[in-house]
């Protein structure tokens, strides 16, 4: 099937009343792009970003625009059609609302649904995994397959941060370990400790997207909710979750970012066992100093420190 990718640039006052004309026409299905309200999130989710990455802000400068699929037949032109005439109408009525030029492109189902599949191939990480997409095949030729879904996004090994942690995981997972990760995202992490011989672990995320994604990827390796459990909540303000996660954890994965590790560092000591350790990445450049001070000064001993691309994980114990 052939789709009509329609997009509108408007303001960030227009939106709703663009919004309002998309309905009343039965168009209600749409994506929307504006600057003031990135901002707006990037600003009230502080805690859990460190950096933003330069092309994203790029593009999302100056940027109000919605955008929606039409199916590119009779009934989607006609639609169109009308939009347009709509669109012309607000223009004569309103100086107020950005440009409200419309464009469109011609796209197949495999465009945007499948094509971002060329970007993601088998890859290896260390000296023993392979992170292979789950549409992938590949021949592992001796190191341990890690089948992930990286249509999920919550994280697919491609990142520096990831990598300092597979990577340091290797070492560190000798076979039998009881885990914990803290904001495990997609589960690769706990996935790969698993897969590396860890006896079990806890995966946890304030995000409860999350838990479908780890979910899916721990299908993926054949491992059942009995040896990966998911929690929902924040350990830093919910008591009760703090009780359900515990302690007595030979490993502890904290892949997050600078101020989390930082909140979380009191507390690492209650949930390792005598001799655990604590690999915490996601502390960009800049910040690393702060966050080794941060564990030190709780009595944490920093074995190794690791960066790459400017990108750091610790191991502590």
């Amino acid at each position: 099937m052939r789709w009509l990718e329609v997009h509108i640039d408007t303001n960030h006052a227009g939106q709703e009343t663009v919004q309002a004309l998309l309905s009343a026409l039965d168009v209600d299905g749409v994506m929307i792009e504006d600057e003031e309200e990135f901002q707006e999130f990037l600003e009230n989710n502080r805690d859990y970003w460190d950096y933003v990455d330069e092309d994203l802000s790029n593009y999302m400068a100056g940027r109000s625009r919605i955008t929606f699929y039409l199916e590119a037949r009779e009934a989607g032109f006609a639609k169109l059609a009308d939009i347009r005439i709509a669109l012309e109408r607000l223009k004569q009525e309103r100086q107020d609302m950005g440009t409200l030029l419309m464009t469109l492109e011609d796209v197949q189902d495999a465009d945007w649904e499948n094509n971002w599949k060329q970007y993601y191939k088998p890859m290896e990480i260390g000296e023993r995994l392979l992170v292979i997409p789950q549409w992938e095949k590949a021949e592992p030729q001796g190191r341990i397959a890690l089948y992930l879904d990286p249509g999920l996004t919550f994280g697919t090994g491609a990142h520096a941060t990831t990598r300092l942690c597979l990577t340091a995981l290797e070492t560190l997972v000798q076979g039998g370990e009881r885990v914990l990760d803290m904001g495990c995202g997609s589960g690769i992490l706990s996935v790969a400790a698993l897969r590396l011989g860890a006896s079990s672990a806890l995966a946890v995320d304030i995000d409860d997207k999350c838990r479908d994604a780890a979910r899916e990827n721990a299908g993926l390796n054949e491992i059942g909710p009995e040896r990966l459990p998911i929690l929902v909540g924040n350990i830093l303000t919910d008591e009760t979750v703090a009780e359900q996660i515990g302690g007595g954890y030979d490993l502890v994965l904290a892949n997050i970012v600078a101020d989390v590790i930082i909140a979380l560092a009191p507390r690492v000591r209650g949930l390792l066992n005598e001799g655990g350790t604590f690999l915490c990445s996601g502390i960009i450049e800049g910040r690393a100093e702060e966050v080794a001070e941060a564990l030190t000064a709780v009595g944490l001993n920093i074995r190794e420190q690791r960066e790459d691309n400017g990108w750091y994980a610790m191991i502590c114990q």
